[in-house]
């Protein structure tokens, strides 16, 4: 993982003013996401590891499926995990194999790619620019 200071951090906004914003970048909710938190995931690089910038944000007045909830945004950071290829053929203790048949990842934090910092870090001054400059 590698944190990129930005003026994003703490500022408050409409989650949907947000989602309306990033979707058309490519950015998608990440999976992981609770009622009082998720990301934004940007999905970078796809080839042996995946690398994402990812825009953390928590919700201030209510939970995430609160029509017009405001959240609060974290400190962007760029986020690699390591996958290995193919199919699972470990999950048999699994109660559902068919629904889980993919490879778990082999490292779900491995260090991010020197070479693709500078990439990830314009991605994230493409983020200032539609959140804090852009009117909705």
């Amino acid at each position: 993982m590698y944190e990129v200071q930005s003026p994003l951090e703490n500022k408050v906004v409409k989650l949907i003013n947000l989602e309306n914003k990033l979707k058309p970048l490519g950015y998608v909710i990440g999976g992981g996401w609770e009622y009082d938190h998720g990301y934004f995931d940007y999905k970078m690089e796809d080839n042996g590891s995946y690398l994402f910038v990812r825009l953390p944000f928590t919700a201030i007045d209510g939970e995430l499926d609160t029509k017009g909830v405001n959240v609060r945004l974290g400190r962007p950071f760029l986020l690699s995990h390591d996958y290995e290829g193919g199919l699972d053929h470990d999950n048999v203790a699994d109660p559902n194999p068919l629904m889980n048949q993919f490879s778990a990842p082999h490292d779900p934090d491995s260090p991010f790619p020197t070479e693709w910092i500078g990439t990830g870090t314009e991605h994230v001054r493409e983020l200032e620019q539609v959140i804090l400059y852009d009117k909705d």
